[in-house]
């Protein structure tokens, strides 16, 4: 048995019952190809590889590499990548294989969640869509309505439209982790129809909104942006917005007409 890497964010799934209930809501067909970041001892691994055409499972953990290699031997359809998912080179891959169409299946380390979400949402080829288990914190966040929208929460939806798919006890883990998980799903994204600039653009003005937690609106934009208050009034008032307003009440459309105005 290996021993989990804390420096890693490792936790192993020892739970049969919520592996089958990630497969099941997977919806998986034979000719589907899967990506997973971080299969650990390659308990998710297995099952995929019994559902879908091929399973590229992206290791970091050196020590795990000889384990899982060994685990899939026969397994033609399981490719072992000793990688870093935030340094590897997504293209490449999806040139070798001949295709743009995959699902992004995994049980991710949490402290980079968000940078994997951010990663994939963002490329030129984005998953059809990602079940991925998160911390359970993390994933009301993602899911939120305005009135509780974060940084976070506009980051993903933005893109797409995010459901968490059911809660995980911390007990289906091996270390046991000091929180509880849950499994969502974030389904719809959406190829990118906006440019670069018109991106980097929009999530300026969203940055500059969330700068600061307890101030409105109006007093952020205007900080961050260098942009007199009353010219700030202005905007939002075009973009049918209060001056009271604070950046978690708006709605992705809101910001969207803001950032147009801005």
């Amino acid at each position: 048995m290996m021993k989990p890497k804390k420096s890693l964010g490792q936790n192993f799934l020892r739970d049969k019952k919520v592996l089958e209930k990630i497969i099941a809501s997977a919806e998986l067909s034979s000719d589907d190809l899967v990506i997973e970041i971080g299969p650990g001892e390659g308990v998710l691994t297995e099952k995929l590889a019994e559902k879908v055409s091929k399973v590229l499972a992206v290791e970091i953990d050196q020590n795990l590499i000889p384990v899982l290699q060994k685990k899939f031997d026969k397994n033609k359809n399981v490719e072992i990548i000793h990688e870093d998912i935030l340094k590897i080179n997504l293209s490449e891959i999806f040139k070798k294989l001949k295709t743009t169409n995959y699902k992004l299946i995994a049980n991710i380390p949490y402290y980079i969640t968000s940078k994997i979400i951010r990663l994939f949402l963002e490329l030129e080829n984005p998953p059809i869509e990602m079940i991925l288990m998160t911390q359970k914190e993390v994933a009301e966040r993602i899911v939120e309505k305005p009135g509780k929208m974060s940084l976070l929460s506009v980051s993903v939806q933005y893109y797409a439209q995010p459901k968490i798919l059911f809660a995980v006890s911390r007990n289906s883990f091996f270390p046991v982790p000091e929180v509880d998980s849950a499994v969502i799903k974030i389904g719809d994204i959406q190829k990118k129809k906006e440019s670069q600039e018109e991106i980097k653009k929009f999530f300026r003005i969203v940055k500059a909104g969330f700068s600061a937690k307890r101030k409105t609106l109006i007093n952020n934009l205007s900080n961050s942006l260098h942009l007199e208050k009353n010219i700030v009034e202005e905007k939002l008032k075009l973009a049918g917005l209060k001056s009271t307003v604070r950046a978690q009440e708006l709605s992705i459309e809101n910001w969207k007409k803001l950032a147009a105005i801005l």
